[in-house]
């Protein structure tokens, strides 16, 4: 495995986030719908400004978040990180593969959290579409669930990777 798995993908995916919430916001009324009760009906609103800047951060700022924090928790002597069988994995003899792992891992779970945030992005522009704004439930349900089967699949081989040693 390399040992230092490149940013570069995510920094891309990101880039192509941000061009995707800047222009599709340009169709968004002067007021967005930007908050919805379980309903699906509208209950909250912001100025089309706000709400892409908003976006922006939100849809960049998690995703970078959680994709480099593995880079900086590993920085150091790796008391910060919370493994499973810290001394072992962090051995000399292991500890340029783990870390290796965790930055690819981290950089994978920033991607998801991109793609997802895109997704609800785009559920809001839909609903903003309609007179009154209205979120379809049935889709983000399922880009929830589908979210949520990802977390499951990407903790599974985390847990995977660092449980008890042989």
């Amino acid at each position: 495995m390399n040992p230092r798995p490149s940013p570069w993908p995510l920094l891309l995916l990101l880039a192509a986030l941000a061009v995707f919430v800047w222009v599709t916001s340009a169709a968004l009324p002067a007021v967005v719908a930007s908050h919805f009760a379980a309903s699906g009906l509208a209950d909250g609103f912001m100025p089309r400004g706000a709400y892409r800047a908003l976006m922006l951060a939100m849809g960049i700022g998690a995703p970078l978040l959680v994709g480099l924090l593995p880079a900086v928790l590993v920085k150091g002597d790796g008391r910060k990180l919370n493994l499973p069988h810290r001394d072992y994995w962090l051995a000399p003899e292991r500890r340029e593969e783990t870390i290796a792992f965790l930055r690819a891992h981290g950089l994978w779970f920033g991607a998801a959290v991109a793609v997802f945030l895109a997704y609800v992005h785009w559920l809001v522009v839909m609903a903003n579409r309609l007179q009154p704004p209205v979120l379809s439930s049935p889709a983000i349900e399922a880009g929830l669930a589908v979210f949520f089967l990802a977390l499951a699949a990407w903790i599974a081989v985390l847990f995977r990777r660092f449980r008890r040693p042989a």
